[in-house]
C-alpha cells in the first residue's frame, strides 16, 4: 500500500532547524533526515532517534508458520502494465509482455561497481525465505510468505561506498521511498522474487519488490525499477506520510 497523496495534513513552518545527529550503522554520529521544516516532521525525527538509540538495531520481525499464512490484499496498487489506468509505464508493459525476461534492476550512485541485475542473477545470490506480517498505514495487516535476496549481500556485491547514507528505492510505478543503513542491512530486508512459493504476481509488484519488515508497508516498494546509494537524504516533498515509520 502506498501513499496516497490526497491525505492533508495541517503543518506548521519552522526555519532555521538543522538536523539532529543519528547513530548510524557504522557507530558514527551523522545527520539524521530532514524534518522538511515542519512540526510532524520533528516528531518523526524525535520517533527516528529515539528507536535507534533504545533498539536493537539487529532484532528481528516476528516470523509466522506456514499455517499463518492468511489472504492478503493489494490495495492500492497500481499495474504499470495497464494502458487504461494513471501511472502506465510503457517500459513496464513491455517487460510483462515478455513475462520479465528482459528485466533488469538498476544498483547506481556511491557503488564501486554500479549494475544491472537481470532475475536470474538475482536468485544466484544466497536467498532467503520469511514469513511476516504486513502493516498497512491503513490499519489492516496480512502474513505472508517472501523469498528474495538479502538487500545487504546486494549492496556488498556492488562496493558499497563508506560514506553511503541513504538507500533510495524506485519504481516503474513512479513511486519512490528510502531507507537509511540500518535497515538496509537488516537481515530480513530483502528484495522479493518470491510470494507463498510462487513467483511474485503483478498486483504485489512483480517481478521485484523492496521487504522491509521493520517498518510500516508503504516502505516496502513494489515494482522496483532502480536503487539509488546516496550519501545525502534525496527530498521529495512532504507527502504528509512519516519518512520513519518502525514497528
Amino acid at each position: 500500500m502506498k501513499k496516497k497523496h490526497i491525505i492533508t495534513r495541517r503543518t506548521a513552518i519552522i526555519s532555521g532547524l538543522s538536523t539532529i545527529g543519528a547513530v548510524l550503522l557504522n557507530g558514527c554520529t551523522k545527520p539524521a533526515p530532514p524534518t522538511y521544516g515542519n512540526i510532524l516532521r520533528m516528531g518523526d525525527l524525535f520517533t527516528y532517534e529515539a528507536q535507534r538509540a533504545l533498539l536493537d538495531k539487529r532484532a528481528l520481525s516476528k516470523e509466522y508458520n506456514q499455517g499463518d499464512i492468511s489472504s492478503f490484499p493489494a490495495t492500492g496498487s497500481i499495474n504499470p502494465a495497464d494502458s487504461s489506468k494513471p501511472g502506465f509505464n510503457k517500459d513496464y508493459e513491455l517487460l510483462h509482455k515478455n513475462l520479465f525476461s528482459t528485466y533488469q534492476l538498476s544498483i547506481e550512485g556511491s557503488v564501486a561497481r554500479p549494475g544491472l541485475y537481470s532475475i536470474d542473477a538475482l536468485q544466484k545470490f544466497k536467498s532467503r525465505t520469511q514469513i511476516t506480517r504486513h502493516t498497512c498505514e491503513e490499519g489492516w495487516t496480512a502474513i505472508a510468505e517472501w523469498t528474495g535476496v538479502p538487500l545487504g549481500l546486494l549492496l556488498q556485491h556492488a562496493g558499497i561506498m563508506p560514506n553511503a547514507r541513504f538507500v533510495n528505492f524506485y519504481g516503474y510505478d513512479n513511486y519512490m521511498e528510502s531507507i537509511d543503513m540500518i535497515d538496509a542491512f537488516h537481515p530480513q530486508t530483502i528484495l522479493a522474487y518470491g510470494m507463498n512459493g510462487k513467483n511474485l504476481p503483478i498486483q504485489h509488484g512483480a517481478p521485484l519488490r523492496a521487504r522491509v519488515e521493520t517498518q510500516i508497508g508503504y516502505k516496502s516498494v513494489k515494482y522496483l525499477k532502480r536503487i539509488v546509494i546516496s550519501d545525502h537524504f534525496i527530498d521529495t516533498g512532504d507527502s504528509g506520510w512519516a519518512w520513519y515509520v518502525g514497528i
